[in-house]
């Protein structure tokens, strides 16, 4: 998407940033995702690198989203999400406008309101 680019993102190594304005549910990005068995992902010579960019998909899988979709930083007051949107695909929505140069951040937890613990410190913006 021209909406979007990577950039380092302060404490946190690489975030998803607007390039432009993005209105309250625009969809921004549209990212295939590569599932695997969680066994395969997770274990093995590789498991220091997938484990932080692979989320749950299925019972025994994980998936890697493509395009962006795996940089997106989490937050628990996102101003994005992310839905299903077709076989093996993410959909990435504005929950609200996002400005010029502001990082674009989802919960981890599948939904914005979802306060779970994750596995590491929460570096908020």
């Amino acid at each position: 998407s021209t909406m979007i680019e990577v950039k380092r993102a302060k404490g946190k190594g690489r975030g998803v940033y607007a390039r432009v304005h993005i209105p309250a549910g625009t969809v921004f990005e549209r990212a295939p995702l590569l599932v695997m068995a969680e066994k395969e992902a997770l274990e093995g010579d590789h498991a220091n690198v997938l484990p932080a960019y692979v989320f749950e998909y299925g019972k025994g899988k994980v998936a890697l989203a493509l395009g962006f979709g795996s940089l997106y930083n989490h937050s628990y007051s996102p101003n994005a999400r992310y839905d299903d949107a077709g076989n093996q695909v993410k959909e990435y929505r504005a929950l609200r406008d996002i400005e010029r140069g502001e990082e674009i951040t989802i919960n981890y937890n599948g939904a914005e309101d979802v306060m779970d613990p994750v596995d590491f410190n929460v570096v908020e913006s």
